[in-house]
C-alpha cells in the first residue's frame, strides 16, 4: 500500500525557506514520491491550477501573500479546491490553528519538522484522499452497471480493510437506524466494538434522548433532495456517555430499481474545534463589552469625582444633624457608584495588586470561618485540600479571597433548601492536550481549587454568558450580575482560568486553575500617614479637560494652604509650566484629555525639567500599568473617584520625594 502511494502521487512543497525546501525535497524523493516545489504563494496557486498534484505541505509564514491567503485561493478554486493542504508551521497560537481548518487544510504540522511524522501525515490523507475518490468511483460505477451492484452492503463490507485506515467514523445503517456496517474508526471514536455496535439501533446508541430532535430535520433533506445527501454537525455521546460534536456526511445508499436501501455515514470528531471556536467567540464578545464598560467608567469617574469632593467640602460648612446625615448617605452612595465602576474595570481590565507567594489552604481556611459563621445551618460544608503536599502559588490573597466568597455565595443562592458546599485544593498537571482545549491554558504546574454545590444547575442556554457583567439569573434587586464578572477578572488577572461543570437539578462546579509559584517571598508591610499636614504654599500645576474636576481639586487644595495653577489639556499645561517652571513642586495630569493627552504632555515636561514631580490621575488604568507606560519619575497614582484626603496624600508623597531628592543631593 505504501508503495503504490509514493508511486503515483505528487506532492507540492510551499515554504520561502531554501533549506527547508531542499531537505524536505530530498526526504520525499528519497520515499518515491514526485515533487513539486514552490517559493511563494502566487506561485503555489499557478503550479496547483497546472499541476493538481495529490497534496500540497504549505508554509503558513511567507512574504508578499501568506500560507492562510494561499489556501484560501486554492479553496476557492474549483479545479483545487479538492486538493488536501498540510499547513507547516512554527505558530503555537490555537486561534491560528483554528483558523487555519476553518478555511478547509486537513491537517497541520508544527515546525522543526520531523521528516518521519511528515511522512506518516501524508500517506494517512494520501489514503483518505485515495479511499474517498473510490467510493465516489465506486457509487458512479455502481449507478452505470446494475449488473455489478446485486450485492451493494457485501461490497461496502468488502471495503472495510480499506476504511479501517481512517480516523473517521464510518457507518452503514439500514432504513430502520439499524447499524450494518462500524469501521476501527467509530471503535476509537465511540468507544464501542463491533460486536457491540452491529445490529443496534444507531439512534439509542449514539444520541441521547434530547439530541433526537436533531434527526427528522437530517430525514427531510435527504428525502428532497435528488442525490440523497445530507452535510453538517451533529451533538452525540460515547461509550462513558462523554458528549462529542461530528461533522456528519450522510449519502443513501440504493438498491437495483433505484430505491433507498441504506445510509452511508462519515463522521469526524470536530469537539475540539468547536470548544475553541466558542471560546474564541466569547473572548471576542468580553472583549467588546469591556471596552465597552471602559469608555463608560471613564465618564463615571469623572462625574463622581467632583461629587464626592463638594460632599466633603460641605460637611465643613453644614454642621446640624440632618445634613451631616444626607452628606454621608450622599458619600456612601458615590462610594457604591465607584466601587460598581471598578468592578467592571476589573472585569474588563484584570486586577492589579499586591503579589506574593501564598498558600492557599490558609486563604480557604479563611473562607471557611466566614462560611460557617454566616451561611445557614442548612447547607453543609465540607473542605478537602491536599496538604501538606499543595504547590503555591502567586497573587494577591484578598482578591483570591474574594473569588471564593463570591463562589461560595453563588452556590448558597442555588441551594435555598439547603445542600452540600464542597471546597477542594489539589495539584495538577495541564499537559498538551488540556493546554489546546483552554485558550488561556499553558502547559505547567497548576494548583486546582474546585468549589462546587448540589444545588438547582445553570442550563446550558446560558452557561456561557454567566460570566458577563450585569447578567444574573437572580430576581430584581437580588444581584448585580458583578460577582462571577469579578471572578474571571481577578483569576485571569493571576495567568489562570475557569472551566464550568453544571447539571441542572444535581448543582455546579467551578474549577480554578492557578498557576504553581515556583518560590516563597515576603510580603512586606504597607506604609501610610497617620496625619496629612498641610501645605505651605507650593504651587500645583492642576492638568484636567473636566472643569468641574479642575475647580473642586483647586479648592480643596487652597483650602490646605497649597498654591494651584489650572490646564484644561496639555498644550496649556505645558505652556504653564514653561512659565512657572522654578515655582511649580508637583504637576497633578489626567491621563485622558483632548489635544494632547497625559502620557504625551508628560513626556514633554520630562524634556523640559528631567525631575518633575508627577501625579497619575485616571479613571481607567491601574497604577503598575501607567508606571511600566511612562517612567520611573511617577511614583504615585491618583484613581478616579478620589477624596480630599487621598488627594492630599498623592501630592504629600511627591512633595516628600521632592525633599529626599534635595537631603540626598
Amino acid at each position: 500500500m505504501d508503495d503504490k502511494i509514493s508511486q503515483q502521487n505528487v506532492i507540492l512543497i510551499v515554504d520561502d525557506n531554501y533549506d527547508n525546501l531542499k531537505l524536505l525535497l530530498e526526504y520525499l524523493e528519497e520515499s518515491g514520491f514526485k515533487v513539486l516545489v514552490a517559493e511563494d504563494g502566487f506561485s503555489a496557486v499557478e503550479i496547483a491550477e497546472n499541476a493538481l498534484p495529490d497534496l500540497i505541505l504549505l508554509d503558513v509564514l511567507m512574504p508578499g501573500m501568506d500560507g492562510f491567503e494561499t489556501c484560501q485561493r486554492l479553496k476557492s478554486n474549483p479545479d483545487t479546491e479538492n486538493i488536501p493542504v498540510i499547513f507547516l508551521t512554527a505558530l503555537a497560537d490555537k486561534v491560528d490553528l483554528v483558523k487555519g481548518l476553518n478555511l478547509g487544510a486537513v491537517d497541520y504540522i508544527t515546525k522543526p519538522l520531523a521528516h518521519d511524522e511528515v511522512l506518516a501525515r501524508i500517506k494517512i490523507h494520501l489514503r483518505l484522499q485515495n479511499l474517498t475518490k473510490k467510493l465516489t468511483e465506486q457509487n458512479e460505477r455502481l449507478e452505470a452497471e446494475i449488473s455489478e451492484r446485486l450485492q451493494a452492503e457485501q461490497q461496502i463490507r468488502e471495503q472495510a480493510a480499506l476504511l479501517d485506515v481512517t480516523t473517521d467514523a464510518i457507518i452503514v445503517q439500514d432504513l430502520n437506524n439499524q447499524i450494518r456496517f462500524w469501521n476501527k474508526g467509530s471503535e476509537h471514536l465511540y468507544g464501542w466494538t463491533q460486536a457491540e455496535a452491529i445490529a443496534k439501533n444507531a439512534n439509542q446508541l449514539l444520541y441521547k434522548p434530547e439530541m433526537l430532535s436533531q434527526l427528522p430535520d437530517i430525514e427531510k433533506s435527504l428525502n428532497n433532495n435528488g442525490k440523497g445527501l445530507w452535510q453538517g454537525d451533529l451533538s452525540q455521546i460515547t461509550k462513558t456517555g462523554k458528549e462529542i460534536i461530528v461533522s456528519s456526511r450522510w449519502t443513501i445508499m440504493r438498491d437495483l430499481e433505484g430505491q433507498p436501501k441504506s445510509i452511508l455515514i462519515v463522521n469526524t470528531d470536530i469537539t475540539e474545534k468547536k470548544q475553541l471556536e466558542v471560546q474564541f467567540l466569547r473572548a471576542q464578545r468580553m472583549e467588546s463589552i469591556g471596552t465597552l464598560a471602559s469608555g463608560i467608567a471613564h465618564d463615571l469617574n469623572n462625574a463622581l469625582t467632583p461629587m464626592l469632593m463638594i460632599a466633603q467640602l460641605l460637611e465643613i460648612k453644614l454642621a446640624d444633624e440632618n445634613s451631616k446625615q444626607w452628606l454621608e448617605i450622599l458619600k456612601s452612595n458615590i462610594k457604591r457608584a465607584a466601587d460598581l465602576v471598578k468592578h467592571v474595570l476589573c472585569f474588563s481590565r484584570g486586577f492589579e495588586g499586591k503579589f506574593s507567594t501564598l498558600q492557599i489552604k490558609d486563604v480557604i481556611a479563611e473562607t471557611e470561618q466566614i462560611i460557617k459563621q454566616t451561611f445557614p445551618k442548612s447547607i453543609t460544608m465540607h473542605i478537602d485540600v491536599a496538604t501538606p503536599s499543595l504547590w503555591n502559588i502567586s497573587g494577591d490573597a484578598t482578591q483570591i479571597h474574594q473569588v471564593l466568597l463570591n463562589l461560595c455565595i453563588n452556590a448558597r443562592d442555588a441551594m435555598p433548601d439547603g445542600g452540600k458546599l464542597t471546597i477542594s485544593a489539589k495539584n495538577v498537571w495541564i499537559d498538551s492536550n488540556c493546554a489546546r482545549m483552554n485558550i488561556d491554558a499553558q502547559v505547567g504546574h497548576y494548583v486546582l481549587i474546585t468549589v462546587s454545590d448540589t444545588g438547582k444547575g445553570i442550563p446550558k442556554e446560558i452557561i456561557d454568558r454567566i460570566f458577563e457583567p450585569f447578567f444574573t439569573t437572580k430576581d430584581v434587586g437580588q444581584g448585580t450580575g458583578l460577582g462571577l464578572s469579578t471572578v474571571i477578572g481577578i483569576v485571569k488577572s493571576h495567568n489562570g482560568f475557569v472551566k464550568v461543570v453544571s447539571e441542572i437539578g444535581k448543582g455546579t462546579e467551578f474549577q480554578i486553575y492557578f498557576q504553581a509559584a515556583q518560590t516563597i517571598e515576603t510580603e512586606n508591610a504597607l506604609t501610610g500617614y497617620d496625619e496629612i499636614p498641610s501645605g505651605n504654599g507650593e504651587l500645583i500645576l492642576i492638568v484636567d479637560d473636566e472643569e468641574s474636576i479642575r475647580e473642586i481639586t483647586k479648592t480643596a487644595l487652597e483650602k490646605n494652604a497649597y498654591k494651584v495653577l489650572a490646564a484644561k489639556d496639555g498644550i496649556e499645561a505645558v505652556a504653564l509650566y514653561t512659565k512657572h517652571k522654578q515655582e511649580i513642586n508637583v504637576v497633578l495630569i489626567d491621563m485622558m484629555m483632548p489635544s494632547m493627552d497625559g502620557p504625551m504632555a508628560i513626556r514633554v515636561l520630562k524634556k523640559i525639567n528631567p525631575e518633575v514631580k508627577i501625579v497619575v490621575v485616571s479613571g481607567l488604568t491601574t497604577n503598575h500599568e501607567l508606571i511600566a507606560n511612562l517612567d520611573d519619575s511617577i511614583t504615585t497614582f491618583l484613581p478616579k473617584p478620589y477624596t480630599s484626603q487621598e488627594l492630599l496624600k498623592s501630592v504629600q508623597t511627591m512633595l516628600d520625594a521632592n525633599s529626599q531628592i534635595i537631603r540626598n543631593s
